[in-house]
């Protein structure tokens, strides 16, 4: 909700917007909606915590995020409690969101010295008189447009690595989701003796329109929708701003007909069904070899049918969100597919029980569209190579799973997508080392890693001459240098 706030006699104030708990559709808190003026003017205070930042170098830098890390670990408590107010997970699942949060800020700062720090390459024999160097220099100022489904762990990804390779921050986070942001920004606070260093601005859309169009920025990291990342994309083009997209996902799990049926169905339940099933590479279609399928999906149905909103799931983000769920389940059962577990009538306000499909034509909204919510499809198919084909044939690409005894590294390999998780679901997300982020309509660049610390920065080639040689690249060279060179690579390369 928005509201303009005027007295009489006096200049209109700025607008607010509440953010609500979705559980109960209470305020939760009160925010400011930045307009472009305090967006500019907190990329220009960044601008000089960036160059401050920068001039530390990675070992006190290493100090503070060290610190920071601390003080996250100190305030795990609270920043749940604020992660629960504005979302409504389980308290549980916000503890693990920061669990993971912690973990890779641990890596990023660890290791940014290693990764982005000047290293010598090789020059090659035809320039054995230079000695190359690569280093990755800070961008300066990133701007972070955070979801509201994971609303520390998914901007942390950006925000940590970003720090840890020498920039400043700008995070805009969901207009959902305010609070938590507040929150996260204010640990880093002290600890670098309230520089603006991490800075939040808070807002809806036009907030984020503005941070995208900012001069000072040296990249946009964003997380949402695809309809909304093009959007992003176009703003950004305005300054040539770089951009990194994560969004949306349709993530397929293949099981094996050698796969271990239980774990492969408990997977697919969590996977599935986990924050509400809003969760980006959480599972939404499941394609399982016709010969185990029914086994498969009777342990599918005896785990999801335990899962109740309001206790083991948290609700719909909004009521829109409930809407979709609602309208992809229709349209399933409509089609031709069973409900082994709910149905439409599961989708109740915020909450939405658990809703199992089995059989649904794949060309239904609910196998072809993101339902960001507690539907789980299970399709059979008489072969994995069916499986692959299937999973493949959507337009996203962000995560997978496989269950497989035998061929699982096999199977991943040919998938189409960023991350797979083999004989498991998810793990992917856990491990700082390994990239994270998709392909095709889920977006574009990586977060995590070593990949996710070199995306905020530039990478600089620096070539200088030790020695002098006779140089080709004059207008004094020789006829017969250039024939010796010539011959040269003839010898090496023409073999």
């Amino acid at each position: 909700m928005t509201t303009t706030v005027t007295s009489s006699g006096a200049h209109p104030t700025p607008a607010t917007f509440e953010s609500l708990d979705p559980r109960t559709g209470d305020v939760v808190g009160v925010h400011p909606v930045h307009d472009e003026a305090a967006v500019r003017a907190a990329v220009e205070r960044a601008g000089q915590a960036a160059r401050w930042w920068h001039e530390l170098g990675f070992a006190a830098r290493r100090r503070r995020l060290e610190a920071w890390r601390k003080a996250l670990v100190n305030r795990l408590e609270d920043l749940a409690a604020a992660i629960v107010a504005e979302t409504g997970k389980p308290l549980d699942d916000a503890r693990l969101e920061l669990v993971l949060t912690i973990d890779h800020l641990d890596w990023a700062a660890r290791n940014a010295e290693r990764v982005l720090g000047p290293r010598r390459v090789s020059p090659g024999l035809l320039m054995a008189n230079q000695a190359a160097t690569l280093a990755y220099p800070p961008l300066g100022v990133v701007g972070v447009i955070g979801p509201w489904n994971y609303p520390v762990f998914t901007p942390m990804g950006s925000i940590a690595y970003a720090l840890a390779a020498g920039n400043a921050v700008v995070f805009k986070p969901s207009e959902l989701t305010p609070g938590v942001g507040i929150a996260l920004v204010d640990t880093l606070s002290e600890i670098v003796d309230g520089r603006p260093l991490l800075q939040v601005v808070t807002g809806l859309a036009g907030t984020g329109a503005a941070l995208c169009r900012a001069p000072g920025i040296g990249k946009i990291a964003f997380t949402g929708s695809t309809a909304t990342a093009k959007r992003v994309m176009a703003a950004c083009a305005e300054n040539l701003t770089p951009v990194l997209v994560e969004c949306g996902g349709k993530d397929a799990l293949i099981v094996d007909a050698d796969a271990d049926l239980r774990a492969a169905a408990d997977a697919a339940v969590w996977g599935g069904l986990a924050n509400a099933g809003q969760t980006c590479v959480g599972v939404e279609r499941v394609y399982v070899v016709e010969a185990v399928a029914e086994r498969f999906t009777a342990e599918v149905v005896e785990r999801a049918s335990r899962v109740r909103a309001g206790a083991e799931i948290g609700p719909m983000a909004s009521p829109s969100q409930a809407g979709i769920v609602a309208r992809h389940v229709e349209d399933a059962l409509a089609r031709g597919g069973r409900a082994v577990v709910g149905g439409v009538g599961s989708v109740d306000g915020p909450f939405v029980d658990p809703v199992v499909i089995v059989d649904v034509p794949e060309d239904s909204v609910a196998v072809v569209e993101e339902t960001f919510g507690p539907l789980l499809v299970v399709n059979r198919v008489p072969d994995v190579d069916e499986a692959v084909r299937r999973a493949n044939a959507s337009g996203y690409g962000l995560g997978a799973a496989v269950f497989s005894k035998r061929r699982g590294p096999q199977i991943a390999a040919r998938l189409c997508c960023g991350m797979v998780a083999v004989n498991g679901v998810i793990s992917f997300a856990g491990i700082p080392a390994l990239p994270f982020g998709g392909v095709g309509d889920s977006g574009f660049g990586r977060i995590h890693g070593e990949d996710g610390l070199r995306e905020f920065t530039r990478p600089q080639a620096v070539a200088r001459r030790r020695f002098p040689l006779p140089s080709v690249t004059s207008f004094r060279r020789q006829g017969a240098l250039m024939k010796a060179l010539v011959g040269l690579v003839r010898l090496r390369h023409g073999r």
